[in-house]
């Protein structure tokens, strides 16, 4: 699963192109965030300060998603004055620019969904008949937002980052593991390795034997995400990016194209070094073994031979 999150920055386009990106590697399927901001955050905190970048501040402006009050304060400081709303907003696509989401996604044959933070999130999202719903490790204690989500009947996916076990059985007991994947998950980006403790899996594996266990990491690189499919991931999920150093919080912590099309590569070769859980003489064997018998048969005449000569 190619999450692509806010990694598009506003940008239609980026979107676009990293839905390809995502079908040329072979994924399973693409995930966006869906937000309703005045509902997820408090009007003290879409005022705080923040610095952002003037390409995505007049990208925001052309698209019409901010207040006219935003944009004459930001044209008049030559998009200097900005704050947390107006990254806040110039993140969230339009209901039309998901249409356009929803028709390439089709177009390209991939599955899209998203991260609802919000019911009003999950009613807009609902129009577009996702194949499921994917809860944010930030979203996995509120249980109002759960229960809205389930009452929806459609499969869950659920991050477990700055989750603890008490709050993990709460979650699988209230939800069910029926359709429930949990994603073992360090919610700090990018997380380091010895943050990782990817040995979580097979115990979840066994704690949860109904749900199904996968990983969603905010790593750098791949081997992480090979080692977590090797330990029982059924899904892994990574952000993606066309550059981890475009303007964006969640860009360091994401896999470029080659990355992606390289964790891919390892994955599927990954089941066939894995393989079936036997162990008969395979067919490449036999020859090998058919000469080590000649040898040893020889080694045995030898043997007998010079028994022969001692007695």
């Amino acid at each position: 699963m190619a999450e692509i999150g806010i990694n598009h920055n506003g940008d239609i386009d980026i979107a676009k192109k990293l839905v390809d990106a995502a079908v040329l590697a072979g994924c399973g399927a693409v995930k966006f965030q869906k937000r309703t901001i005045p509902v997820v955050y408090k009007p003290e905190e879409l005022a705080k300060p923040r610095p952002v970048d003037k390409d995505l501040l007049k990208k925001a402006v052309a698209r019409g998603v901010l207040s006219k009050e935003a944009v004459r304060r930001l044209k008049n400081s030559n998009f200097d004055d900005s704050t947390n709303g107006d990254l806040k907003w110039a993140l969230e696509f339009t209901k039309n620019e998901y249409k356009e989401i929803d028709k390439h996604c089709r177009e390209r044959g991939i599955m899209w969904f998203a991260s609802p933070w919000d019911e009003e999130s999950v009613d807009f999202l609902e129009q577009f008949n996702p194949p499921c719903y994917k809860i944010a490790s930030a979203c996995n204690g509120d249980k109002k937002l759960l229960s809205y989500i389930k009452s929806k009947k459609r499969p869950l996916i659920v991050s477990t980052g700055m989750t603890d076990d008490s709050r993990i059985d709460r979650i699988v007991n209230y939800l069910g593991e029926k359709d429930l994947i949990l994603l073992h998950c360090t919610a700090t980006y990018p997380a380091k390795d010895h943050e990782l403790h990817l040995s979580n899996i097979p115990r979840l594996i066994n704690k949860y034997p109904k749900a199904f266990i996968g990983y969603s990491g905010h790593d750098v690189g791949v081997y992480s995400s090979l080692v977590a499919a090797a330990l029982g991931a059924c899904m892994i999920e990574r952000h993606i990016t066309l550059d981890r150093v475009m303007w964006g919080s969640d860009q360091a912590a994401s896999l470029e194209i080659g990355g992606l099309h390289r964790l891919m590569k390892e994955l599927k070769s990954l089941t066939e070094y894995v393989g079936e859980e036997k162990k008969v003489i395979l067919e490449s064997e036999k020859p090998v073994e058919l000469k080590l018998r000649r040898i040893s048969t020889l080694f045995d005449d030898k043997n007998k031979k010079i028994k022969a000569e001692l007695l």
